[in-house]
Parts: C-alpha cells; structure tokens; sequence
C-alpha cells in the first residue's frame, strides 16, 4: 500500500494529475442493463463497489442491447481509441448462440477483439455464456467450449458463465425469461468481481 501511495504520488509530480485506470466493459443486453432503470444494471453496481473498496478505477459501459461478437468487433477500434482501457470485460456471444451462428465465427470475433485490447494495453477478462439445452447437447456445448479455447489461446482471464449459480432460477429473470431482474444484478456482479478483483491489484 505504501509503495502504491508513492507511486501515485510520483505519477502526479511527474505528470500534474493523475488519471484513474479505465474499466471498459463490452457487452450486449445483460451487460447494457435492458429494462432496468440504469443505477440498476451491474456496472453501475461495480462503479459503486469499486469505490467503496477504494479501488480508483472509472467504469465505462460500451453494452449495447442485441450487440453480437460481429458488431462489437466493428465499433471496438473507435472505443479503445476513445477510452484506452486498462482492463477490458468482454462479454459477447450470446446472441451469436442465440441466432444460431457458428460457435467458430464467434470465436474468431472474440479472439480478434481480445488481441486489439491488448494491443492497445489492456488486460482482459472474457465472460461466457451458455446456450438453452433446446439448442441440442452438441451445438451447446461446442458453444461453451469456445470461450475456454479463446481464453487458453489469448492468455485472458476467464469467467465461464455470468449467470452461474441462478441461470436456472426463473425468478431471477424478467418475464422475456432470458434478461436478469434487478435483484439479480448483485448475483451478477459478484461473479465478474470474483475474477475481476485480482486484475486490479
């Protein structure tokens, strides 16, 4: 703790202010808060964790509802220059599962992704997501295997399913039966922070 008050210190001196490191989170709809009064949704939640913690990070939500592994790879190159992240929480690929797209598409897209961010100095934190079993046991699991291999080969960290521990809880989801309550934003941030608190350390 010492060591990290003097080096900010040294960074102010150096520089005449210092910045707080950026967190970019990069998502679809379970990410963007969809039907949730915006103080409701997980970043927000994260943003409020983070200084309540003492962490001085700023949060940035790129999420945009609907988003596939497709379209955030086209906005991508404009927000990293825009935000310069030091850490980047991608979470996409759902709604590639969703339409049916080859699990291999998404993770080209994802892999590409990852590679810019850490190009552009980020570390990066890949969050998965799993398919319906109405999808058929082969296409949902060569599904959830693709974010393992992007991570292995990519050198990420990885939370393997944000909904983990209540996917199968209707009631912690709206009546559409796929986006999380508000209630459950909580139980979403505590698995992104159960890998994301050793990033920022």
């Amino acid at each position: 703790m010492l060591f990290r008050s003097i080096a900010t210190f040294l960074f102010v001196i150096v520089s005449g202010t210092a910045q707080a490191a950026t967190i970019l989170i990069w998502g679809d709809s379970l990410s963007a808060g969809y039907q949730l009064a915006q103080r409701e949704a997980w970043p927000v939640l994260l943003q409020t964790r983070l200084e309540e913690k003492g962490f001085p990070h700023k949060v940035v939500n790129g999420s945009v509802s609907g988003e596939t592994t497709a379209g955030g790879l086209t906005r991508l190159p404009a927000a990293l220059e825009q935000h310069q992240p030091d850490i980047f929480v991608l979470e996409l690929g759902a709604n590639d599962g969703l339409r049916g797209l080859r699990p291999q598409l998404m993770g080209e897209n994802l892999e590409t992704m990852i590679t810019a961010a850490q190009r552009a100095g980020a570390s990066v934190l890949l969050i998965g997501m799993e398919m319906p079993p109405n999808y058929g046991p082969a296409y949902t699991r060569r599904f959830a295997q693709t974010f393992d291999e992007v991570a292995e080969r990519t050198g990420s960290a990885l939370l393997p399913m944000l909904l983990d521990g209540f996917a199968d809880q209707p009631g912690h989801f709206l009546p559409d039966g796929i986006h999380p309550t508000a209630e459950a934003q909580h139980l979403i941030l505590d698995n992104v922070w159960s890998k994301l608190e050793p990033m920022l350390r």
